[in-house]
């Protein structure tokens, strides 16, 4: 027993490679893995714009997990859902820590994915051929508002209720189907305890089944195509001898390394959220959200949570022009589907705004300015000068992706290089 076995006895190692190969004869998993990560060619200059698919994986595994725990002690009954939630804070152990972990999660889901949406316009991420791959995440960003609104309405506050109320009454006011569709959605006259179960069901079981499917769909369109890089240039286009491209590098463990120290920088302003200030001054957590839902008393202000509010925004800024509220739900509506037809109104030669020409680089720097400035009006009180930029923000924002055909044609534009620029670092 020289080496610490004993005799006739296999190392670790060698019982480990025993039963992946058990596995492996019944299960791909090894093929998998080296198809999906271990063995997949990414292109070789990816920058930190590409850290934000991984993070919203990331995001996505710690919503599953925290809302499982919550889960187990949270009562979906109007009676009992927000003494539940008070019980999950004050006497379930670490209870507070799964709440606010959940909370605060919710808003970085959505700050990762625009700006992994940001970066996919930045360097035309969503260009033949990956149109398919850029509608799978339009159809994952459309379920994760649902997802959002369900369960904003579960802490079953006074925000929740009367968000709630506001948001499905809107869909009240289309013609001819408004009034049978509110009703469907409520499951009853008014938001009621058939409501808070319904919103339950399709918050915890229901969209999140579909949302991982999704998210499924989007990698395996992503690995069928290839990763798109900061140049625009396809590397499956140059390949050695081996057939492997030469602008390529295994993701594992390059990759892996890199997302890991992204993961690392994320968690530190997430756990600060956390730890120190969970509500973040009302954008979070709204303070009538600490009281009970009141049908008879209703909040000073209501706005939806901050990732809501530039198509709340638009929502209220059309009435305020056209003077009627079924053209603010149509253009809310609008301004979420026109962001699935970007592939095809995008009409440039090249795809990466490093190469393209002033006119596309200044409307999309004016375009994140007016977004974020419609998210802040609708976080404020439809008066002046608030209407007056939401009116001003929803024009810019439709004629942003309604002129895209003609400006990004006529624009100037260096030519591509043949091979993808890479600095070692």
């Amino acid at each position: 027993m020289a080496n610490g076995t004993t005799s006739g006895s296999a190392p670790a190692g060698g019982r480990m490679q025993e039963l992946l190969g058990w596995v492996d004869a019944r299960f791909p998993l090894t093929r998998m893995w080296e198809e999906q990560w271990g063995k997949y060619y990414a292109p070789k200059n990816l920058n930190n714009w590409y850290l934000f698919g991984s993070l919203s994986l990331f995001v996505l595994v710690l919503q599953i997990v925290s809302g499982i725990f919550l889960t187990m002690n949270y009562k979906p009954a109007a009676a009992e859902a927000f003494g539940s939630v008070e019980y999950i804070m004050r006497d379930v152990e670490w209870g507070w820590l799964l709440r606010y972990l959940h909370s605060t999660g919710a808003s970085a889901f959505f700050l990762v994915v625009y700006l992994h949406m940001f970066r996919a316009m930045l360097y035309g991420s969503y260009r033949k051929p990956r149109e398919l791959l850029w509608i799978v995440g339009m159809l994952i960003y459309l379920v994760l508002m649902g997802e959002a609104f369900f369960g904003y309405l579960l802490p079953w506050g006074n925000m929740s209720y009367w968000g709630a109320q506001v948001i499905v009454s809107l869909f009240g006011t289309l013609p001819v189907i408004g009034g049978g569709l509110v009703e469907w959605i409520r499951g009853d006259f008014y938001i009621s305890d058939i409501t808070l179960n319904r919103f339950f069901a399709l918050h915890v079981i229901a969209l999140p089944l579909v949302l991982v499917f999704l998210v499924a769909a989007h990698l395996l369109a992503l690995h069928e195509t290839g990763s798109n890089n900061p140049d625009g240039v396809e590397i499956k286009k140059k390949k050695d001898k081996d057939g492997n491209p030469l602008d390529g590098i295994h993701s594992h463990p390059y990759y892996t390394v890199k997302d890991l120290m992204g993961l690392a920088f994320f968690l530190v302003p997430f756990c600060a959220v956390v730890f120190f200030s969970p509500e973040l001054g009302g954008l979070f957590l709204e303070a009538p959200n600490f009281e009970p839902a009141n049908p008879m008393q209703t909040p000073e202000h209501i706005a939806p949570v901050w990732y809501f509010t530039p198509f709340y925004a638009m929502l209220r800024a059309v009435p305020a022009f056209f003077g009627t509220q079924v053209w603010g739900v149509l253009v809310m509506g609008g301004a979420i589907v026109l962001l699935f037809f970007l592939p095809w109104l995008d009409r440039s030669p090249v795809k990466s705004i490093r190469y393209r020409g002033p006119v596309y680089k200044v409307a999309l720097a004016l375009f994140v300015v007016w977004f974020v400035i419609l998210g802040y009006c609708g976080l404020r009180p439809a008066v002046e000068p608030f209407k007056t930029l939401s009116v001003v923000g929803t024009i810019y924002y439709f004629a942003f992706f309604l002129l895209m055909p003609w400006y990004t044609r006529l624009d100037s534009y260096k030519p591509e290089p043949e091979r993808v620029t890479y600095h070692a670092h």
